[in-house]
């Protein structure tokens, strides 16, 4: 008797799994179609904003205007040796690098030995230091020293605190 309860269960086993293999095995093809869809979808979302980015790069060299610091930031990966690297590319000491940047020395210091990361809007001025020259760099860095210096000229010119 125990023979044949075996048999009957292995039986009721073998019909039971091929039962189930028919009924999900359209399941499991439709759901290797959805995969392919969505990657193929997603290889064309990235396609299409690559050309946008394009796009906008073109137009904003056309008006004269570049892309928003927000959306230079987005996409950028931080790394401290490449804060480095740049700095050090143009020849320039962690102090003047800092003004460049509009940061202080010790942030600089601090980004590249990894203790800190820039913030956003700080992020996207160093990416738009990435292309410049010495000679450029030096240009802006002449600029950011003249600016400085009317602001503590206006700063002076305000009437002095009364002691009290």
């Amino acid at each position: 008797m125990a023979n044949v309860q075996t048999v009957l269960k292995d039986e009721i086993r073998r019909i039971a799994r091929k039962e189930i293999k028919a009924e999900t095995g359209s399941t499991k093809q439709a759901v290797a179609q959805y995969r392919r869809d969505i990657a193929s979808l997603k290889r064309e979302i990235q396609q299409l904003r690559k050309t946008v980015r394009f796009l906008n790069r073109q137009e904003g060299k056309r008006d004269g205007t570049s892309e928003p610091a927000g959306e230079l930031a987005d996409n950028v990966r931080f790394s401290p040796r490449s804060v480095r690297a740049q700095r050090t590319r143009i020849g320039f000491s962690a102090a003047n690098y800092a003004k460049l940047v509009g940061v202080s020395s010790l942030t600089v210091y601090n980004w590249e030995h990894g203790k800190n990361r820039p913030k956003g809007t700080q992020l996207a001025k160093l990416v738009a230091l990435r292309g410049i020259g010495k000679r450029e760099a030096l240009a802006k860095l002449e600029l950011a020293d003249g600016q400085q210096k009317q602001a503590s000229r206006r700063s002076a010119k305000r009437a002095p605190r009364k002691a009290k």
